[in-house]
């Protein structure tokens, strides 16, 4: 997969390379001790690390933000690996803009913003039917209309009855955001019901062969995900999106910069074989996502 970013290169090689035109010269001129002439590159100039550094803290890295689903991929992987990935993160917090993409509410969320050792800048949650910006969770008020607009209260009434009859649906103890959410246990029942669903206007979502979500038609992860970053002013192209789990797909269907981690569901991986942005790591859970992110930060 061609990410998008630095290259991957030692700092020394990389150092060596920069160009160094007469502007750039003259703009640190104060500082000419720095640069030194580069072997092999007669029409380029190499920088020390003092210059870089000075180079670096002028212009900054660019941030990358990373659009992270939970369960299974954020807190999958062992004790260690989910540590290192933390780790990783909080010594760049400046560099990196973390987004929680998720399948959770608010509140079953809640065990991992008051336990993981950092906290997100902004939080997609409900399968992407609810945002969140900020420590304060305020959501987010460019979007609400959108969101509201799939979601009209008269429908439900109807909606609600035709999963009524189908009674080996079970209904999840906690939903938030504008969605229905059950556990199904017979794939081929739940496709009945799913297409009962849709005909009138909204979309059903299976996933983790267990979850069935009814959501606005057209909302999913992936496409709040790209009118939140548009939203939010953040580039798509220093965007890595993660998951594990089908309905993590509408994440990578949008064209960003993916990995699915080691530990993906069969489905997932059939319904992503041929997109061309999806980095496939060999390492389960946090270590996937962390070795995603070495590759383009």
């Amino acid at each position: 997969m061609a990410l998008q970013g630095r290259a991957n290169v030692p700092l020394q090689r990389w150092v060596a390379y920069v160009p160094a035109p007469p502007s750039l010269r003259s703009v640190f001129s104060p500082w000419s001790v720095f640069f030194r002439p580069a072997t092999r590159t007669p029409h380029r100039t190499a920088l020390s690390s003092a210059a870089l550094l000075l180079i670096l803290k002028v212009f900054p890295m660019p941030q990358t933000i990373l659009a992270t689903d939970l369960d299974g991929t954020f807190l999958g992987g062992t004790a260690d690996e989910r540590a290192s990935l933390y780790d990783w993160i909080n010594a760049r917090r400046s560099e990196i803009v973390l987004i929680y993409v998720t399948g959770r509410s608010l509140t079953t969320m809640r065990d991992v913003l008051d336990e993981l050792p950092l906290q997100p800048d902004h939080i997609i949650s409900d399968v992407g039917t609810a945002v969140y910006v900020g420590p304060e969770r305020t959501p987010l008020a460019a979007l609400e209309p959108w969101l509201d607009a799939g979601w009209p209260a008269h429908t439900l009434p109807a909606v609600r009855e035709v999963l009524a009859r189908h009674t080996h649906l079970t209904a999840q103890p906690v939903v938030e955001g504008r969605r229905l959410s059950y556990f199904y246990s017979d794939l081929a029942l739940a496709e009945t019901a799913r297409a009962e669903i849709q005909a009138h206007g909204y979309d059903v979502l299976l996933s983790a062969d267990q979850y069935f979500d009814v959501l606005p038609r057209g909302v999913q992860k992936g496409p709040t995900l790209l009118r939140a970053l548009d939203a939010l002013g953040l580039p798509h192209g220093r965007t890595l999106v993660a998951g594990d789990t089908l309905n993590d797909l509408s994440l990578f269907q949008t064209g960003l910069q993916g990995v699915i981690v080691a530990n993906r569901e069969p489905l997932l991986a059939e319904a992503a074989k041929d997109l061309p942005n999806v980095h496939w790591s060999e390492k389960n859970g946090a270590a996937g996502v962390l070795d995603a992110l070495h590759r383009i930060h």
